[in-house]
Parts: C-alpha cells; sequence; structure tokens
C-alpha cells in the first residue's frame, strides 16, 4: 500500500507515525509556556508580589515549592481521572485551556490573580502532562523498535521549548513588563492546542486517546454526564488550591515542628507517611525475588528525588544567585540563564544516548546503579564549581558568568545519565499488578523534589526590602550555600557508587 492511499493514521513521517510530530509541536508549545513562565516566577515574585516583606525571599520559596509540588502531584491524580473517565484527548484539551489561562490570569497586576493563575496551571498539568506523554506510546505497536527514538524526538521538542521560552519570554519581561512575558507563555500554550487540534481534524491519531469507555463517560452523576462534571469540578478546585498556595506563613513557633511549614507542607507530610506505610506492606507481602527489585525501585525513585531536589534550585537559588552576583556581561538577563540546562541538553542527548549504544555492543554499558550514583556526584560537582566561584568575584561581589555555564553543563550532564533511564527501570522492577502505583510514586518523587527545594531556598533566603540587593551582601550566603549543596550530593553519589554491586544483584536480570 503506497503511503498515499494509507489512512491518515497510518502515514508515516521521517519513519515514525505523522501523529508524532504533531504531539512533538503541541508539547513543544506546552513546554514553551509551563518553563517560560517558571523562568520569571522566582524573580516576579521576589521584585513584585513580596517586594514589601523582609523575608521576601523566605515567602517566595514557599510559593514556589508548594507550586512545584503540586504542580508534579496533580499528574497522579489526572492520570488516573483520564484512565477511567475522560480518555486522553479530552484531558489533554482540558488541562491546556486551564493552563492557558493561568497564563493569561498571570497577566493580570493582582496578588489575588497571581494566587489563582497559579492554581490553573497546577489543575491543568495534573490533566495534561501524563497525558501527552502517555499518548506518544500509544502511536506505536508493542515490540515497535523505533518506539524509543519516537521518545527522543519527543523529548526534544521538550527541551526546545524549555530552551526557547526563558530567552523570549525573559526578553520580554525585561523590556516590556513582567505580565508581557506571562502572557507570550500564555499565546505559547494555546499554540499547544491549536497543533493538538489539528491533528486530531486531520484524524493522525485514528482512534487513540478516546474515552475509555463511552457509557461512563457519558455516565450522570447528579443529573450532569461525567465528562461535563469533571472540568466543572476542576474549574471549582483552582479556588482550593489557590488558598493552598497563598499558605505561605509558617504555622508555629521557631521552637515547634510547625515552625517553616505551611499546609501544603504538612498535606505532603501526611501523603508520604501513607505511602511509606502502605509500600512497606506491599514489599512485606511480596515474593523474595519481588522484594529485592521493588526495594530497588524505592531507592531508584529516592535518588532522583534528592537528584532532581539539587536541580530545580536552577528556578529558584540559582536564578536569583545569577540575578545578584553573576556578571552577565548584557548577553542575558537571569531568567534567561533558565535556557542553558535545555541548551546543553540538547546538544548532548543524541552524543550519550550514543555512547550507551557503544558501550552495550562491548558489554561495558554500566548498570543502573553506576549511572545514578555517577548523575549524582556531577550534580555535586557542579555545585562544587559554582562554590568556586567567589574566589573570582570583583570588588562588587560579581562573578564570571563562565562558572554558571559550567556548573549548568556539568548537572545536565548528571541529568541524562539518571533521568532517560529511571522512568524504565520503575516499570521493569515493578511487579504488574502495581505498576500504575508506582509510577505514580515516580511523579510524586518530583513533588517532594520541591520539598527539598523549599528547604534549601529557605536556608539561602536574604533578608531585605532592597530589590537591589546583591554583591558582597548576599555572595558569601550563596556561597557557602552550594558547598554544603555540593558535599551532600558528592557524599550520597560516592555511597551509591560503593554499594551499586550490592544493588546490581538487588535488581536481578533488569540492566
Amino acid at each position: 500500500m503506497s503511503e498515499i492511499s494509507k489512512q491518515p493514521y497510518e502515514q508515516e513521517t521521517l519513519g515514525h507515525p505523522t501523529g508524532l510530530f504533531y504531539l512533538f509541536f503541541a508539547e513543544l508549545w506546552e513546554r514553551f509556556s509551563f518553563y517560560g513562565m517558571r523562568a520569571l516566577l522566582m524573580l516576579y515574585m521576589v521584585n513584585e508580589i513580596f517586594k514589601a516583606l523582609t523575608e521576601r525571599d523566605v515567602a517566595a520559596a514557599a510559593v514556589y515549592a508548594s507550586y512545584g509540588s503540586l504542580v508534579y502531584a496533580s499528574t497522579v491524580i489526572g492520570g488516573r481521572i483520564s484512565d477511567k473517565i475522560l480518555g486522553m484527548r479530552s484531558s489533554i484539551f482540558l488541562g491546556g485551556i486551564l493552563m492557558a489561562i493561568g497564563h493569561f490570569v498571570l497577566a493580570i497586576e493582582n496578588n489575588i490573580a497571581f494566587f489563582l493563575a497559579l492554581s490553573f496551571i497546577i489543575v491543568g498539568n495534573g490533566f495534561f502532562k501524563p497525558n501527552i506523554s502517555t499518548f506518544v506510546g500509544s502511536l506505536y505497536k508493542d515490540g515497535d523498535r523505533r518506539k524509543d527514538s519516537g521518545f527522543t524526538i519527543f523529548y526534544m521538542g521538550i527541551n526546545i521549548g524549555g530552551f526557547v521560552a526563558p530567552l523570549l519570554c525573559g526578553w520580554l519581561a525585561a523590556e516590556y513588563g513582567w505580565h508581557y512575558g506571562f502572557g507570550l507563555a500564555g499565546i505559547g500554550m494555546l499554540t499547544g492546542l491549536i497543533f493538538f487540534w489539528s491533528g486530531i481534524r486531520k484524524n493522525v491519531f485514528g482512534d487513540r486517546g478516546l474515552p475509555p469507555s463511552r457509557e461512563i463517560y457519558e455516565k450522570k452523576i447528579l443529573g450532569i454526564p461525567q465528562k461535563t462534571l469533571v472540568p466543572m469540578v476542576a474549574f471549582l478546585a483552582t479556588p482550593l488550591v489557590a488558598l493552598l498556595l497563598s499558605s505561605y506563613k509558617s504555622l508555629g513557633s521557631e521552637d515547634s515542628f510547625l515552625a517553616d511549614k505551611n499546609y501544603v507542607n504538612i498535606l505532603f507530610y501526611l501523603i508520604g507517611i501513607a505511602v511509606i506505610i502502605y509500600l512497606s506492606i506491599i514489599i512485606y507481602n511480596s515474593k523474595p525475588d519481588e522484594r529485592k527489585k521493588l526495594f530497588m525501585a524505592v531507592l531508584i525513585t529516592f535518588f532522583m528525588t534528592l537528584f532532581w531536589g539539587f536541580h530545580e534550585l536552577s528556578g529558584s537559588v540559582i536564578t536569583l544567585f545569577a540575578d545578584r552576583n553573576v556578571n552577565l556581561d548584557g548577553i542575558m538577563n537571569a531568567s534567561q540563564t533558565n535556557s542553558l540546562n535545555s541548551l546543553v541538553i540538547i546538544i548532548l542527548s543524541i552524543p550519550i544516548s550514543l555512547l550507551w549504544a557503544y558501550l552495550s555492543k562491548r558489554n561495558l554499558n554500566p548498570r543502573t546503579p553506576y549511572k545514578f550514583g555517577l548523575g549524582l556526584v556531577l550534580a555535586g560537582l557542579s555545585f562544587y564549581i559554582l562554590s568556586l566561584s567567589g574566589g573570582s568575584a570583583d570588588a562588587n561581589g560579581m562573578v564570571p558568568f563562565a562558572y554558571l555555564i559550567i556548573m549548568y553543563f556539568v548537572l545536565s550532564i548528571g541529568e541524562l545519565f539518571m533521568s532517560p533511564v529511571g522512568l524504565s527501570k520503575i516499570t521493569d522492577l515493578s511487579p504488574k499488578r502495581i505498576v500504575a502505583f508506582m509510577m505514580g510514586i515516580w511523579f510524586l518523587s518530583s513533588a517532594y523534589a520541591f520539598q527539598i527545594v523549599g528547604f534549601i531556598s529557605k536556608q539561602l533566603a536574604i533578608e531585605s526590602t532592597d530589590v537591589n540587593v546583591g554583591g558582597l551582601d548576599t555572595l558569601q550566603v550563596y556561597i557557602d550555600g552550594f558547598s554544603l549543596i555540593a558535599k551532600y550530593s558528592l557524599g550520597v553519589g560516592l555511597i551509591v557508587l560503593l554499594f551499586s554491586p550490592l544493588m546490581k544483584k538487588l535488581m536481578g536480570n533488569v540492566h
């Protein structure tokens, strides 16, 4: 059958299902909106939302951590609703619309609008993010060897969006005002939805992504079909999430357990305790071989949480450091430095994947524990490099831009050692009966990483109402903090490498 005579959903582009490229551009623009907003968020809070507070860094750190935690935790709920009721297409549309609303509401200069905007993005991301990645996998049949390269193409779109967005949104924010930058992020989200809608109109997805059961989709609860009820509940949930986000103040005195904790912190403490208890019961009741692999799955998730906890400081502490203590030489502003990570990933992802393929042919490809250990060591080295920058500071406490570039280069290599293999290993190590649950735990690990971000960001907070604070007043605080992070990350990485032979045995036949 010729390519022309095939149905649109059967046609291929560059050797892959044509639908992949519609999802590629939809995700590229969605990530453009997400990372464009994130690049501005911390600076906007410090310089605008909390500018009257002496502890504005602390308040901004608390909101940033709560936002990041809820963004990733929402994917667990959104994914389940998609699996049971909406299907991937409706979930992606609902999520995209909510996120676009959130970005446009951010363009309104009002504190209440600010928290409401973040809550729209959180709820929307819960529906969008887990479903578009799953949609890519649905384009390929089981055992299709093109699937891995298809995901490589798809993830390249993520990083192109992550690279371009901070540059453009950061430029708009600096030249014309914060809200123009946020507005551009909203336009990016709508553009992604248009690409997705175009793919559906052209039938490049066939019958993929439809509701799992039309009967359940149409089923009425309180007289309202579930296809309508779910979006209604999603919209109504946003004010509640906004209230959670706005509870950034401490719940207790300095010497109490509740000191430096808000409602989101407490929520994640309770979730964490429940998950640990439930996991312990599952592991205890598993067969010996399953128990070993499950234990490794939990360890891998824990190591990934630590890595993301250090990595995601790029949007908070490192952005503030770039703003206050890095001589950017007019090349870019502090928000635009958020593009450096994605740039390195774009440049190095293919060479490193080719390196693993080359080593595999010679049976030299390191097992997963070694890659995770090396990833954590590289993260530690990246922060150690930043800690050395103080020795090259000028009289105004400004350090050379080169240190930040090298730091992102090393950190991004660590990311490529860990992130691409982690998700697949969770599915390999988990018994079939609880794979979905373990995938939910994996998504939650990113949420808990932001709890680490919040804790570290508060420790490195600068107390001042001066929006131009920086130089020698802040340099030593950051340098000491980066040195401590380096020691922790290097220490954990070396411990993982030391115990890798034992962990390799626990993994059994999983590479």
